[in-house]
């Protein structure tokens, strides 16, 4: 009972009425403070006032599109239906080998996480993307909070084809097909690391807005030409982040949303350097104002 009190009271809203000057995404929800890519995650960003909500997809054998980073279940934050601990380095819990209902015996939200200590636990599953939809939805009406953006990954890699993932079409094509029964383009955008699902898009549907999620942005120049198109944003690994970048590539008429940047410190540097938003694990820790 204890343990149930402590969440609702968590829970309850706790909203920043500070206006950010630049997009605030909460990454993986608020990956520092809840269970990463979970409801709880998403509320709980949105009770700090994030802008855009940042999230990871993957698919199940049955078809449902699940909120995950890894198209398996990992073994530092997953349990097994009966309770077990997954051995670090197995991907045998294969997500898109399973049904829903299998994937919902996980609990995602218990683990111990040395990497975020903060992080409330409690029981919790990892969720179907149209749930996720519905509760933010219904959550930011009832409380008379600004409508949020999201920020949906598709985790794909050529090797994953077929064994952890639908192929690029099948995977892209029900992923916009949810979204548009559900949310308006103009709140959505598509990043993915895979320049294979970017380019499929912007062949295919030229009304998504996209990003394409860099580690190294000193090399922007060869990244676009292997793309060959110009995304609406630039979403690159803050460490090597330069401000000669963003101003290069704000000449080019794209945005800069780094990721993943975790202190107030280094958020405040990147807003100095004129980004358009931070991709943050704790939107608490976001700077007032911006750039």
């Amino acid at each position: 009972m204890k343990k149930i009190v402590l969440v609702f009271l968590y829970l309850l809203p706790m909203v920043s009425f500070a206006q950010f000057s630049y997009d605030l995404q909460g990454h993986r929800g608020a990956r520092g403070l809840m269970p990463e890519n979970t409801i709880p995650a998403m509320i709980k960003a949105l009770d700090l006032g994030v802008t855009t909500l940042e999230l990871d997809l993957a698919v199940t054998k049955d078809g449902e599109i699940i909120v995950s980073h890894e198209p398996y279940m990992h073994s530092s934050i997953s349990l097994t239906s009966d309770g077990k601990e997954i051995t670090e380095g197995d991907r045998s819990h294969n997500i898109y080998q399973m049904t829903y209902n299998e994937v919902k015996g996980y609990d995602v939200g218990t683990k111990f996480h040395s990497g975020f200590p903060e992080q409330v636990k409690f029981h919790v599953s990892k969720p179907r993307l149209a749930d996720l939809f519905d509760v933010v939805e219904k959550y930011v009406k009832d409380h008379n909070l600004p409508m949020p953006n999201y920020n949906i990954e598709i985790k794909s890699s050529p090797e994953g084809d077929g064994q952890y993932h639908p192929n690029i079409a099948e995977f892209s094509d029900i992923v916009y097909q949810l979204i548009s029964s559900k949310v308006a383009w103009e709140r959505v955008n598509i990043q993915s690391f895979d320049f294979r699902v970017l380019k499929y898009y912007h062949d295919k549907y030229p009304n998504v807005t996209l990003a394409m999620l860099i580690t190294d942005p000193s090399k922007y120049d060869l990244q676009l030409a292997d793309l060959g198109f110009q995304p609406q944003i630039y979403s690159p690994y803050f460490v090597a982040l330069k401000k000669e970048h963003v101003d290069e590539l704000h000449k080019k008429g794209m945005k800069v949303i780094p990721w993943t940047v975790n202190t107030t410190e280094q958020m405040q540097s990147l807003l100095d350097m004129g980004v358009d938003g931070i991709i943050t694990d704790y939107p608490n820790l976001a700077p007032k104002g911006g750039n």
